[in-house]
């Protein structure tokens, strides 16, 4: 197999890789990214979570930067106490903080996220 090929085997298998990773209740949709530093890139993103459903326990190798557009989310981020975000609502959860966002309503959540991350790095890890 040529290095091209070799190089778009490998794509589409980070792409299954990466959708694989998303939590059941979450579909997060890259919408752009840009160069910020030689070492970091921004990410906008918009993120759905269906009507019960949650990101499950997680973390960004960044600032996670964002805007609820429609419904609302509980955001639980370790070490403080919950916080409930409705639609023109705006949110910052700092760098590497472990942080888990549920949907407890009956109409699906969409956010606007913006994430500052190391690049080469997943843009979502599980935590326990």
């Amino acid at each position: 197999m040529n290095r091209t090929k070799k190089i778009a085997v490998a794509a589409v298998l980070l792409a299954a890789a990466v959708a694989g990773a998303q939590a059941p209740g979450i579909k997060r949709t890259v919408l752009q990214k840009a160069d910020v530093t030689p070492e970091r890139e921004v990410v906008m993103a918009q993120a759905e979570i269906s009507a019960g459903g949650e990101t499950g326990r997680h973390t960004h190798p960044g600032v996670e930067v964002g805007y609820v557009l429609e419904g609302s989310t509980t955001v639980t981020v370790d070490g403080e106490e919950p916080r409930v975000y409705k639609a023109g609502d705006s949110y910052t959860i700092p760098y590497g903080k472990v942080h888990n966002a549920k949907n407890v309503s009956d109409k699906p959540a969409k956010v606007l996220a913006n994430y500052i991350v190391e690049k080469g790095k997943p843009l979502a890890s599980p935590a326990p």
